[in-house]
């Protein structure tokens, strides 16, 4: 039986496409690089996750490219930037900065999926790996310089600062694998260990 066909006009409310602000794919692209790796960041699974047509994409981005590159963006400021940032508005001594940091970025609960995410995309992307590269020598650069500002000489403090790193980087893994975040009385013995000069 054919379904008889309403002779109202659609509202213009419903005939209105839904629109979404660049940063909606963005956050959506992240939960999909997180769930799924970067094949997963696919221009039309995006779009039918958010309920909404292609066309709303392309209002934003041009291609899937720079989406991705948006992704990066996001990453390296809000991981990075956003975080240096932060610690030096909040503190004045070089000391509480490094604590400061310690506990910022270990009770982010997004950085160890970001983290996971964006090192295994840069483990089969070399752009990517090179930028992954630049902003690792960016964070250790300025634990280090941190860590002479409280007293450690330059080449401890660049050693040092890469151990640091390579914990943090340890525990994204660990965390972003199901395993439980290491609790922060041990991340501030192990920032004691690390400005003793």
């Amino acid at each position: 039986m054919e379904k008889r066909r309403s002779t109202k006009a659609p509202s213009r409310k419903a005939a209105q496409p839904k629109t979404l602000g660049a940063e909606a794919w963005v956050a959506e692209a992240w939960r999909a690089l997180s769930e799924l790796g970067v094949d997963g960041v696919r221009v039309e699974p995006l779009a039918a996750r958010l309920g909404v047509t292609k066309g709303s994409f392309y209002w934003h981005f041009e291609d899937r490219a720079a989406l991705l590159s948006a992704l990066l963006d996001d990453w390296e400021q809000r991981a990075t930037a956003a975080v240096i940032r932060e610690v030096d508005a909040r503190c004045e001594s070089p000391r509480e900065r490094l604590f400061a940091l310690i506990r910022m970025t270990t009770a982010s609960p997004e950085a160890p999926d970001a983290e996971h995410a964006v090192r295994a995309w840069g483990a089969h992307d070399t752009s990517v790996r090179k930028r992954l590269q630049r902003v690792d020598a960016r964070r250790e650069a300025y634990v280090a310089q941190l860590l002479v500002a409280v007293g450690v000489d330059e080449a401890r403090a660049q050693m040092r600062a890469r151990a640091l790193y390579l914990a943090l980087i340890g525990e994204y893994a660990r965390v972003a694998h199901g395993g439980a975040a290491t609790e922060r009385a041990t991340w501030e013995e192990l920032m004691r260990k690390l400005i003793e000069p």
